[in-house]
């Protein structure tokens, strides 16, 4: 029987090659955490955390690397079986409240680590392939409603099928104008979203989704806040165009009560958010249940990062229905194609294939990535320490 002998945690810092926009921020760089977790045969588990931040997760490099040296590897991963990942689900939830990034970090690398111990693709793990990729949308930063539009274009010539737009860069009348204007730019088949992050009021919301419903969207993500549940089947009853839950969505009984209070036209899903594999196999159940469609985003994140929905999202038939905007590895690279990703420069020295607007999943065993040790020295985050703990040591990674 395996067992864990060392969790070690890495914080990276991954710079953008263009900035992403979103309300009330900026992001120029990718701040995550890669964990290792060792088998006593030697075998090696490994995840990326995707990007940490405050106003989404509330979770830190620093809160993720605390919880799982600390707590989460001393108390439950060291001298366990790294096959029992139900189990260990179970006893991360049961010991650590909410800290779902942190969870879901332990679970991708309990994932890799069974794939490779058993010599299968997670995808095997997670029932199977139930098609050969996924399909991908774009996700346009927000901007001057005429640079949105030449993004949109370059993305649709690419073969994408789908446009998120994310508000913020002006004026309420500025978000109306770049619907409006990618709109005309991708033609009436195109699937069109905008991303409002939960940063509207309901009057706000009400405002400008009136004025953008002749856009003729198929969704609007998030646009009050993730608390406001009973706002959101308000406004929904108003509008012409769904509406989608993402921060309102986060934990099965904010699924239950969305569904009892109709407040969603269907979910998004990001793995990170919703605790891991396992657990996103439960909401995902939950939202086929209450015939909810669920679409998938990332944290923004390296090839490594994006791995775990790209295993998923082949395997879960009712996931691989929708569109998916778990781009974060074109994110950091500025680039719409992985051929075009300069060799070295991610943390996955492999990252999965993305072409055509579609995604593949590397194939071998776990997650199929071969870790960039050498990006995890030189991009190390500045005042920011590792940590490793093995037989119950904590040390400095």
């Amino acid at each position: 029987m395996p067992k864990i002998i060392k969790v070690e945690c890495f914080p990276v810092s991954t710079p953008l090659k263009k900035p992403v926009i979103m309300p009330n921020t900026k992001i120029v760089s990718i701040d995550s955490v890669v964990i290792k977790i060792t088998a006593d045969d030697g075998t090696v588990g490994i995840a990326d955390s995707g990007d940490t931040s405050s106003w989404y997760r509330g979770e830190l490099q620093e809160s993720i690397i605390a919880m799982i040296t600390r707590v989460i590897a001393p108390r439950i991963l060291i001298g366990e079986d790294p096959r029992n990942i139900e189990k260990i689900v179970a006893q991360m939830d049961l010991l650590v409240r909410d800290n779902n990034q942190a969870k879901a970090t332990v679970d991708f690398a309990l994932h890799d680590l069974k794939g490779k111990l058993y010599s299968v693709p997670v995808y095997d793990l997670l029932g199977g392939r139930t098609t050969e990729g996924s399909r991908q949308g774009w996700v346009l930063s927000a901007g001057k409603p005429e640079d949105v539009a030449a993004e949109a274009k370059k993305a649709k010539d690419i073969g994408f099928g789908l446009f998120k737009m994310k508000i913020g860069y002006g004026s309420l009348q500025d978000d109306i104008d770049m619907v409006h204007a990618v709109r005309e730019t991708v033609g009436p088949d195109a699937m069109l979203t905008i991303d409002a992050n939960g940063f509207w009021n309901y009057e706000k919301a009400l405002h400008v989704i009136r004025r953008i419903d002749s856009a003729g969207l198929d969704l609007i993500e998030q646009p009050l806040p993730h608390w406001d549940i009973e706002g959101m089947a308000r406004l929904r009853a108003q509008v012409k165009t769904p509406i989608y839950a993402d921060e309102s969505a986060q934990e099965l009984h904010h699924i239950k009560e969305i569904i009892d209070r109709r407040s969603s036209d269907g979910l998004f899903l990001k793995l990170q958010k919703a605790g891991g594999l396992v657990k996103a196999q439960r909401w995902l159940t939950m939202a086929r249940l209450a015939g909810l469609q669920v679409h998938c985003g990332c944290m923004i994140g390296s090839g490594l990062e994006h791995s775990p929905a790209a295993h998923l999202w082949v395997a879960n038939e009712w996931a691989s229905q929708g569109l998916n905007e778990s781009i974060g590895p074109l994110m950091i690279h500025g680039t719409m194609e992985s051929k075009n990703i300069q060799a070295g420069t991610d943390i996955a020295l492999n990252i999965p294939r993305f072409e055509g607007g579609m995604c593949y999943p590397n194939e071998g065993p776990g997650f199929g990535i071969d870790l960039n040790e050498k990006f995890l020295i030189t991009n190390k985050t500045k005042g920011v320490e590792g940590r490793s703990i093995e037989a119950g040591q904590e040390v400095a990674a």
